[in-house]
């Protein structure tokens, strides 16, 4: 109803009376559902129900990671391959993108990156077996040697130990080893087929690092059309942090084990401990399995300087070690690894402990590579939800309005 001046007539008395007593009637409703939830069974029931939301969520994740797990297992065959190519093409990049630098094609490019990486190895095996060949008789005499100086020493006093005893533990020493050993053996290709070679496992390797070096570029494109523009772009992000990431692992563990083993295996050759070439290669390559593998390559290098040189060069021998793993662990890893891992030494050792217990030294090698993987996952996940839970930002308006 409007009135002459056509202008909206006000309300009257009742109608405003009738909407005060509307709006009473609903600020008590409110208030009778406020109390309601105040009270404690209210309260209780509540937090039941978040609980229980919450835990089947939990659930219905460990039953998906059960099912990735069982999937892995069942296609390991496939998936090393891939794991270990992607881990050699992180290796490859770097000369491959500079040779492409330089006009070559990416084939050409990656071709050469792969066999100046298969000089290199073959360069290595080249150095290590014949120091091996020539010093195993004369570190096997001497081993047997310092047993038998150890035997007379534990049949001595104050122990006193009868020979049937020691027979029994070294019997014991001797199966364990044994069992061990084959377990080793057959957990480095763990679940791969009797008609799947170590040969061809490796050849695979090879293949496909020469063409996720050559082609890679062309994937994120192909899986951003895949999935279309809102999932795509976030494949794309993620998958380009894990590269970046596992890049960066890679070139910076390799450069550390590198100091690693030239300063333990310069100390080995300055003492002239037996075979220092060979303990300083695999001083190198335990770098890639952090802690573990410094510490079984430090404790085989301690071994083999107490049966070739003696217990003062063995204790020497292990001053060096633990020097150089105190500056691994205090400077080199903290300075170089901190923008590419942003893991906690605790994370590493329980992704490595979890690794090699499912799948022997690759999976001990790979874990601290799939931990990196999921920790980048994790925080490209809480970044996407800090920016849907973050307040709009306030909009600045250009002019004052107007009064």
């Amino acid at each position: 109803m409007r009135d002459w001046a056509g202008k909206r007539a006000s309300p009257s008395g009742r109608q405003v009376v009738a909407e005060q007593d509307k709006t009473d009637a609903g600020d008590d409703t409110g208030k009778k559902e406020a109390i309601a939830l105040r009270e404690r069974g209210g309260v209780i029931g509540v937090g039941v129900l978040w609980l229980a939301k919450w835990s089947l969520c939990l659930v219905a994740i460990a039953a998906g990671a059960w099912v990735l797990g069982w999937v892995v297992a069942r296609l390991w065959v496939v998936v090393l391959p891939m794991s270990l190519a992607v881990v050699v093409a992180t290796v490859l990049w770097p000369p491959t993108r500079w040779f492409m630098k330089h006009g070559l094609r990416p084939g050409l490019a990656a071709s050469l990156s792969l066999l100046g990486f298969l000089g290199l190895l073959a360069g290595v095996i080249a150095l290590i077996v014949p120091s091996v060949v020539d010093q195993a008789p004369e570190l096997a005499d001497k081993a047997s040697e310092g047993v038998n100086q150890v035997r007379k020493w534990l049949q001595g006093p104050p122990l006193n130990i009868r020979d049937e005893q020691l027979d029994s533990a070294v019997d014991a020493i001797v199966s364990r080893l044994q069992s061990s050993a084959e377990q080793i053996a057959t957990g480095v290709f763990s679940g791969v087929t009797t008609a799947t070679s170590a040969l061809v496992t490796l050849f695979l390797v090879l293949v496909l690092a020469f063409f996720f070096v050559k082609d890679g570029r062309r994937f994120l494109p192909w899986l951003h059309g895949v999935t279309g523009t809102r999932g795509g772009r976030h494949f794309e992000e993620v998958l380009r942090r894990i590269w970046f990431t596992l890049g960066g692992f890679i070139r910076t563990q390799a450069l550390v084990s590198l100091i690693d083993a030239v300063l333990i295996g310069g100390g080995l050759v300055i003492l002239g401990v037996p075979l220092a070439a060979v303990l300083a290669v695999l001083t190198f390559i335990g770098g890639f399995i952090p802690i573990v593998g410094a510490v079984v390559a430090g404790a085989l290098a301690v071994l083999v300087a107490l049966v070739g040189n003696g217990l003062t060069t063995a204790l020497i021998v292990l001053g060096i070690i633990l020097a150089v793993q105190q500056l691994e662990g205090n400077v080199l890893q903290p300075v170089l690894q901190s923008r590419s891992m942003q893991l906690h030494a605790v994370v590493v050792l329980l992704a490595v402990t979890a690794g090699g217990s499912l799948y022997g030294i690759v999976g001990a090698f790979l874990a601290v590579p799939v931990a990196a993987v999921v920790a980048v996952v994790l925080r490209y996940v809480g970044e996407q939800i800090d920016e849907a839970v973050a307040p709009p930002e306030p909009e600045d308006d250009a002019t004052e309005p107007a009064r």
